[in-house]
């Protein structure tokens, strides 16, 4: 296999992955106290109560064929849900969630509709159709060994298992549905919402352990409150700011930058990693497109004037007690990264914030700022 489509088949199934993210992140809209949703679990995406008839779980496929009465996406599912791994008593209703229409001829357009001895002919009906050459063949299909492992199951195990199916087709794509959870806020600007999705998105992959991966109808409602809180109208809005340290790539990348130099230059190179972070998280929130986002860039504009103002106070003094350069330097410098924010308007903003704001004013050579002192 060629490298570009070992990266086309690793990008399908990354795509597919997040499709069931999107799925499982739509049902926690629907939790209710007590409930949580599960990935991985049992399956796809499961949806857990105490009550076992209001669990669902639910099986995702994004796929374009159509669904078909022979198609694999049917007969594995069904395999997947007979098998004695897998206890359908937890669940009250099983789903296979697939973007697929139904095929034109298939024989299972009114599945949802019938009782479980119509599902259970519908399927007989279909398996019949097989030929013994294709039941009996040495080698048989993927497709044959599906159909005769759900036909070999009990009767009764496979008539408990199809009554609680339903076939969920044409359902959104990931598009859509970014769309339709888009379409659950209330009270965040337009232009935030993308913020929004992305702040849930993170936080269910965030979720997710090396022992299970599950999100609580606590946890969830306290994630919306706090983005809604972080979103919602207002002057205007100000960027997360996480506080991460660059990671090496991003260091060497910003090394010869001035603000990075100066660092150098008083021998502090542990603290380049939060500086080089800092800087970047600054940068990057100028380029997001928040609510009322020219506001920002000139509340931040102001905001750096002040901060540089008071740092030419801490420089000046910081000179005249100088007795040892790089030590009074290092000095200054801890002082002034380690200094609480003045306030932004009514609000205190991010250490982080400042902190960029002062390394980007360090690199603006036409300032003249420096952090070495000499006696």
């Amino acid at each position: 296999m060629s490298g570009s489509q070992t990266e086309n088949a690793a990008l399908t199934t990354a795509l597919a992955f997040h499709y069931q993210v999107l799925i499982g992140l739509d049902k926690c809209f629907l939790l209710e106290d007590g409930q949580s949703v599960w990935f991985e679990k049992d399956g796809d995406v499961s949806l857990i109560s105490s009550d076992a008839l209001a669990s669902t779980q639910t099986e995702v496929k994004d796929y374009a064929a159509p669904l078909t009465d022979h198609h694999e996406n049917l007969w594995k599912t069904l395999k997947n849900w007979l098998a004695p791994e897998f206890d359908h008593t937890q669940y009250g209703v099983l789903v296979l969630h697939t973007t697929q229409a139904f095929g034109a001829t298939t024989r299972l357009k009114d599945w949802n509709t019938q009782r479980v001895e119509q599902r259970l002919k519908v399927i007989k009906t279909i398996f019949a159709e097989r030929t013994e050459d294709q039941l009996n063949a040495e080698k048989p299909s993927q497709i044959i060994k599906l159909q005769k492992a759900v036909m070999a199951a009990d009767e009764l195990l496979l008539k408990s298992v199809l009554g609680k199916v339903v076939l969920f087709t044409q359902s959104d794509s990931a598009q859509e549905l970014e769309k339709q959870i888009l379409s659950k806020p209330v009270g965040i600007p337009k232009n935030n919402l993308k913020s929004y999705l992305h702040g849930l998105i993170g936080f269910v992959y965030a979720q997710a352990t090396q022992q299970s991966w599950s999100i609580k109808h606590q946890e969830f409602a306290a994630k919306c409150e706090e983005l809604t809180a972080l979103l919602c109208k207002k002057e205007f809005t100000f960027p997360v700011f996480s506080g991460y340290a660059a990671s090496e790539p991003e260091i060497e990348l910003h090394e010869y930058r001035p603000f990075v130099q100066k660092i150098a230059e008083i021998e502090h190179h542990e603290m380049v990693p939060d500086a080089v972070g800092n800087w970047l998280e600054l940068q990057n929130s100028l380029l997001e497109e928040l609510d009322e986002s020219a506001l920002y860039k000139d509340k931040t504009i102001s905001y750096q004037n002040q901060l540089v103002k008071k740092y030419k106070l801490a420089y000046s003094s910081a000179q005249l007690e100088a007795t040892d350069a790089i030590k009074s330097s290092k000095l200054l410098y801890n002082k002034t990264i380690g200094e609480q924010p003045l306030n932004l308007g009514n609000d205190i903003p991010p250490i982080e914030y400042k902190n960029g704001l002062i390394h980007d004013a360090m690199d603006d050579e036409e300032r003249d700022l420096k952090w070495k002192v000499g006696p």
